[in-house]
């Protein structure tokens, strides 16, 4: 296998994961591996590793990307000779990703406003709700790779934008199930357009629930905390975006969380450790789930 990867890149420059995958059409651990163990191959990675939830391990922290997602659409693989080549592709990556990101948060931003304006007639929603954005967007490291949707298989044009809608405790019931309605009606158009074919992952709660979860005494309230942690204004009420950061740091969140990140860089190095030199056929039995990727979806169900 590594001298066809080799062969390859002589050929046609450097190429990404993903790229490699689909001209040789290998198993993809045995691809990483390959990648990453030979000593006439470098691989560079571009962007960040930033905290990720996953219920399936002890302490719930790892890393995103995961390993799999950073070497097919985040890393590069060249000759080790020709690292010249090697990093103007990981700079034509990076922008990219770079755009990406840039292009999806303000989609999410026009689709909000757009959203905003049916509800003209209540004049005081803008000063009792919040939109807060989350995810890979506000990392810098969405991508526009496709993949099906979960529950309709539909093909997206990669990372979702997550949504994290805040109201106020006096936000009226029957306003906020309007509200909750008109995402929801907004999620299914975007999916269901061909030309657009991008998800939406939202939830809509008032600040006592954001209490509740900041007890951080579950999964889903942890995960919870850190989608808010992470998240960035987009729309609305500034006022309820700060209170909710404020609440983060009284309450001790923002320290616990820079704990798990801690722990989750410890835990992706001792991962790709154990991928790099244990046996293929142990992996298989017992440990895939630390090459692929794990999806936070409590908050969001």
């Amino acid at each position: 296998m590594e001298k066809e990867i080799i062969k390859l890149v002589e050929e046609r420059g450097p190429l990404t994961g993903s790229e490699i995958l689909d001209h040789t059409d290998k198993d993809e651990l045995l691809l990483w591996r390959t990648c990453k163990l030979s000593k006439n191959l470098a691989v560079q990675t571009v962007g960040t590793r930033y905290l990720r939830l996953d219920s399936r391990i002890s302490g719930y922290a790892r890393q995103s990307p995961s390993i799999l997602r950073e070497f097919l659409t985040y890393s590069v693989v060249g000759h080790d000779r020709d690292q010249s080549s090697l990093i103007k592709k990981a700079n034509r990556i990076a922008l990219h990703i770079e755009d990406v990101s840039r292009a999806k948060s303000e989609l999410a931003y026009r689709i909000v406003s757009g959203l905003m304006s049916l509800f003209e007639s209540e004049p005081v929603i803008h000063e009792m709700v919040c939109f807060i954005i989350a995810g890979d967007i506000v990392h810098n490291m969405a991508h526009d790779v496709p993949r099906p949707e979960r529950s309709t298989g539909r093909l997206v044009n990669g990372s979702d934008m997550d949504l994290v809608v805040i109201v106020n405790n006096q936000f009226p019931k029957k306003l906020m199930e309007r509200l909750d309605e008109a995402i929801y009606q907004e999620k299914y158009r975007l999916l269901t357009t061909p030309h657009i074919r991008e998800e939406i992952d939202y939830v809509v709660k008032n600040l006592d629930r954001v209490m509740e979860q900041i007890k951080f005494d579950t999964f889903k309230h942890i995960v919870a905390c850190k989608i808010l942690r992470e998240g960035t204004f987009l729309y609305g009420s500034e006022k309820i975006f700060h209170s909710v950061k404020t609440l983060l740091k009284e309450h001790g969140i923002i320290q616990k969380l820079d704990n798990m990140e801690n722990k989750a860089k410890n835990f992706r190095k001792q991962a790709e450790e154990f991928l790099l030199g244990e046996t293929p056929e142990k992996i298989r039995e017992e440990s895939l789930y630390l090459f692929y990727p794990s999806e936070e979806l409590e908050e969001f169900e």
